[in-house]
């Protein structure tokens, strides 16, 4: 597994090609929320008054997602910043402040962030968010993994009720809860103390 990161972290990383040229920096991630998966990133230059560019990093065009820089082969993947952004379903929502609903109808938290896997695949493998009463006690933040479909309407992110009761308190138990796979039939909470 690949190194894990908070999308949120992810504004302000340069853009760099293979042969070293500083493109730009990260402004947004464009996220597919039913596909678990990064589209694309909207960019802004990378001096203290560069505003946005007319330009966008599709998913395709990234070699390597890094904790230290998003690499592309070229500046040739670069698109038109509206064609990166209307292949995603960001415009039908933000995934910051939504609730978070398992599929089972239970509203467990509040999203303050995704979690991503580094590398090629851009995917997301979970949430970041602060727990209502049933977790077991409102207002905590954990992580959950999304190991399976998610799904996004508004301003409600649908999770499997599953990986309800396999939530963990940081990153690093995150990673080892995914490389144990899905889980089904964990009760919210269950085995879990807040």
């Amino acid at each position: 597994m690949n190194v894990l990161m908070l999308a949120g972290e992810l504004a302000k990383r340069p853009v760099v090609t293979l042969g070293g040229e500083a493109v730009g920096q990260v402004k947004d991630t464009v996220f597919d929320a039913a596909g678990a998966r990064i589209t694309g990133f909207t960019l802004a230059g990378r001096g203290l008054l560069a505003g946005p560019l007319k330009q966008s990093l599709p998913w395709s065009g990234v070699h390597f997602l890094g904790p230290d820089a998003v690499m592309i082969p070229s500046t040739d993947v670069l698109e038109d910043r509206a064609a990166v952004v209307a292949r995603s379903e960001a415009g039908h929502g933000q995934v910051r402040g939504a609730r978070v609903l398992t599929d089972g109808g239970l509203e467990v938290g509040t999203v303050l962030d995704v979690v991503i896997e580094g590398g090629a695949d851009g995917r997301v493998v979970g949430v970041h968010l602060t727990t209502t009463d049933a977790l077991g006690k409102k207002g905590r933040k954990v992580y959950l993994p999304a190991q399976g479909r998610l799904s996004m309407t508004g301003d409600t992110l649908v999770v499997p009720g599953h990986t309800a009761g396999r939530f963990t308190e940081d990153l690093g138990a995150l990673a080892e809860e995914l490389l144990r796979g899905p889980t089904a039939g964990s009760a919210p909470g269950e085995g879990k103390t807040l």
